[in-house]
């Protein structure tokens, strides 16, 4: 059997990571979305094992020690990360897998798992970036500005990615395609179809 591939789609806040990944998942079955580990408690409506794995912070940082945790962060006093035995068991039995997660997280991967792919995604320009944060209504300016300005050291990071893509208003559809696109390339790499020469020598 083939082993799934690890892709991770990151990018600034507002390139609208979540609608793609979202419109990804649901138009093809067979890819999966990797679901991250936290320490904050759950929302109403959320579930353990559905939209986080909700663990202590004490398991958590004795899985950091461990070795257990793929790629982690910590806001407002919560850690958020990645487990990495789920990850490894899914790409085992030939999933392919996404990872939505910020910037720092996409670089920890990339150094751990030589075979992953990574994949910006990006609003077309500065503009765009600033009017859907706005448009969200729910923060401050100063976190809006914060934002921008972290979107712009984010994006400076983009020539360490493996691909880019732009998501344009309205067109999260189109985005995801792309990005589908991409995974179906990936796996005719050379590099993962070597097994093909034994059929013929």
């Amino acid at each position: 059997m083939k082993k799934g591939i690890l892709f991770i789609i990151s990018g600034p806040a507002g390139s609208g990571k979540g609608t793609v990944v979202n419109e990804l998942i649901s138009s093809h079955d067979e890819i999966k979305l990797s679901i991250s580990a936290t320490t904050r408690n759950p929302r109403p409506g959320e579930e353990n094992g559905v939209h986080y794995h909700f663990i202590t912070k004490n398991e958590f940082e004795t899985r950091i020690k461990n070795g257990e945790i793929l790629e982690y962060t910590k806001y407002c006093e919560n850690y958020y990360g990645t487990p990495l035995k789920e990850v490894n068991e899914a790409l085992e039995r030939g999933e392919d897998i996404i990872l939505e997660i910020e910037v720092d997280g996409a670089m920890q991967v990339k150094k751990k798992m030589k075979n992953s792919v990574t994949i910006m995604l990006t609003p077309p320009d500065a503009e765009t970036l600033e009017s859907r944060l706005r448009n969200r209504g729910t923060e401050t300016d100063d976190v809006i500005n914060w934002r921008l300005e972290r979107a712009k050291e984010e994006i400076k990071l983009l020539p360490d990615y493996d691909y880019s893509v732009i998501n344009e208003d309205g067109k999260s559809q189109e985005c995801a395609k792309i990005i589908y696109g991409i995974i179906c390339a990936e796996h005719s790499r050379t590099e993962r179809t070597k097994e093909i020469i034994k059929k013929f020598i």
